[in-house]
Parts: C-alpha cells; structure tokens; sequence
C-alpha cells in the first residue's frame, strides 16, 4: 500500500460539527433473555446505522469465555459485516495477538482484505482478553507471559507476512500468507495492493511506547482505564517516529458513551453495563442485565463505590449532555479520533444512543457507495 494510501486510511474525517471523526466499538453483548445470534443481528444493524450515519470506522473486540459477550472471533464476525456493509472501515479492536498465530492472523485479515478491499484495520493486542486459564487453553501454553512477553515479536513477524518479505535464508521467506502479496509475483498473478492497517491497541504505556517507536496508528482503552489515558497518550506522541504508515501521530481513544432522550433512562442503561462489569471483576461473569434487574439489584457499600467509580468515565444522558461531555474529553486528551462502544440492554436502545449522538453532531445521512 502506497504511503498516501496508507494515512488515508487510518486518518478519518471529521463530519457534521464533531470536532474529531467518530467511529464504533462493539462487543456484540448478550442481554439477559436474547440470545448470542441476537446478539450478532444487532452488531449487523449497528454496523449498517454506522456506515449509514457518517461513522468512520466499526471495530469488533476479541474476548474469550464471558457469557454476555459473543465477539470471540473478530475475523468471523467481520467477514459477515463485509458482506452487509459497502463503504465503513471494518476492524479489530482488537485481536489478542499473543493467542494466535501471526501467520493466521495475516491469512484472516488478507482473506477480510479480499472480501472488502480498502477497509480493513486490524488493531492488535498483547493482553488475552480473558482469564488465565482460558488464555492458557487458546494458546496452549503452560507461562500465560509466552505469550505477553513476545509481543514485539509476534508483531514483528506478522507484518512480515503481511508483506511478504521475510529476507533470504529466512525459515520462513518460501511461507505466504495468502491471499496476499506473493500472489502479485508468480506468472499472471494480479494482486490488490491493499493490505490492512495495522493498529496497536494499549490500555497502559508498553503499546503505546511500541506503537510511537514503529510509526503506527494507536488506540487507547479509556473506557476501563481512563487513570492511564492521558500518561500513555503522551508517551505515545513522545516516542513517535515517523514511518512509511505515518509521518505524525494518530492516536483514538475507546469511549463508554450512551445517549437517551431522558437523562434517567440513559442512567438505567448504563447500569446494566456498571452491573455486569461488577459482576465480571468480582468473578461472576454473567449476561448483560436487564435495566429492571440492575434497579432491583442490591449494592454492597464497597459495590456502590466499584460502581461509582466506574461510571465517572461513561459518558452519558441526553444527546445534547453526551456531546458537550465527549467534547471536553477530545478537548482534555487532544485524541485524534474517539470510537464509542454504549453497552445497554437491547437491540433498540443501543441503536438508538448512537442514533441520537449522530444527531447531535448534526453528522449527515450517507447514501450510496
């Protein structure tokens, strides 16, 4: 992919009066009382609302064994949103390299890259998106830190395959990912100059410190560590390097954000997501509640606080609250781009919230490919 493909790639644009670009985060929740292919139904209609309403990119997240949430395979569910999308920037936010194999990691996302040409993003992590034991299960590996450890890399390697150039003597340099560029060099072959973005995602500095040295693109998890969002902001535009992907930073941020007509029932909503975040940090992972069972739930004084805390960094209200609140944020982290992820109970709320902030930010209807 040519330098000035590259950055048009990760730098989006701002629409209506949003004063960065807005994107999606989305962990295809489970509700209490749905079912995971609903789950997934709604991850589709929130994926079209998005492309439909002006968002620049909707991004899945790797997670592994907690019941309320059905995005353990971001290459499946892309691969499935490609084929109901035509314009949105398609990713993973992210996939939790150290699980896999760099090799199929770069198959998956050349074969996305095939299916939607010039709209794939593929953020990485070296966290594992889950309990030890199920991490150690994914990688089969006794030292949960085989993995973490050599992130570096992992990376190293799969942007390799991406590029097909490992160099000469290499033990790799006759394996391809495919599809992807070898297919460009044999006799008759014809291959996309594509490739997918390569983000780093982070919630603490390590990534973000990595990304800055490599030159690459750079998402931060505010929404559970908003203590470290601006320190690792900072070491990431302090390390920056500019590279072939990047000549300056650029660096989102994933936000809590939901949006409802009353402020109280945005407040119900989001106590669904303060409950079952609660419920998953104590060891009782679980379905999202429902708005009725997480008013009926009772709060001990040390819950009450957990909750408090939490939802000092979820933006939400009325359209008009969410906006100002977001806008002091990008003021404050002086971010790039924010990707909003609303976890709420049910299909029409959710798609309502985001509804609401795209009209809020005045962001046009798009129409046509």
């Amino acid at each position: 992919m040519a330098e000035e493909q590259q950055d048009e790639a990760i730098r989006g644009r701002a629409r209506g009066t949003a004063p960065v670009p807005l994107s999606v985060l989305d962990l295809a929740t489970v509700g209490s009382g749905l079912t995971a292919a609903q789950a997934l139904r709604t991850t589709v209609s929130l994926a079209r609302l998005a492309e439909r309403r002006g968002f620049h990119r909707f991004w899945v997240a790797e997670h592994h064994s907690m019941p309320g949430v059905a995005s353990s395979s971001p290459a499946v569910i892309l691969a499935h949103l490609a084929a109901h999308t035509e314009r949105i920037r398609l990713g993973s936010g992210g996939v939790m390299l150290p699980n896999h194999a760099p090799l199929v990691i770069a198959e998956q996302f050349g074969t996305l890259e095939a299916l939607a040409p010039g709209r794939v993003d593929l953020g990485l992590g070296r966290a594992p998106g889950t309990d030890g034991a199920t991490a150690a299960a994914l990688r089969r590996a006794d030292r949960l830190s085989e993995g973490a450890d050599e992130f570096p890399q992992q990376l190293a390697e799969l942007v390799r395959f991406l590029d097909d150039d490992f160099p000469d003597g290499h033990r790799y340099a006759r394996v391809h990912a495919i599809p992807g560029p070898v297919q460009g060099t044999v006799p008759g072959g014809v291959q996309s100059a594509d490739r997918p973005s390569v983000w780093l995602l982070g919630s603490s500095g390590f990534s973000a410190r990595l990304a800055g040295m490599l030159g690459l693109p750079f998402s931060f998890a505010h929404h559970f560590s908003s203590a470290n969002t601006i320190p690792a902001l900072d070491l990431y535009r302090e390390s920056f390097r500019p590279s072939a992907v990047l000549d300056r930073p650029y660096a989102s941020i994933g936000v809590s954000a939901f949006a409802a007509e009353e402020e109280r029932e945005a407040r119900r909503q989001v106590m669904t997501g303060a409950l079952s975040m609660l419920r998953l940090r104590t060891g009782r992972p679980g379905l999202v509640p429902t708005p009725e069972e997480a008013e009926a739930y009772v709060f001990s004084d040390i819950e009450r606080d957990f909750v408090h805390s939490w939802l000092a960094n979820v933006e939400f209200g009325t359209p008009d609250a969410v906006r100002e609140q977001l806008n002091d944020l990008i003021k404050r982290t002086g971010v790039d781009e924010i990707k909003i992820t609303a976890v709420g109970h049910g299909r029409e709320a959710r798609l309502r919230s985001y509804e609401l902030i795209a009209d809020a930010y005045e962001l046009p209807v798009v129409t046509g490919s």
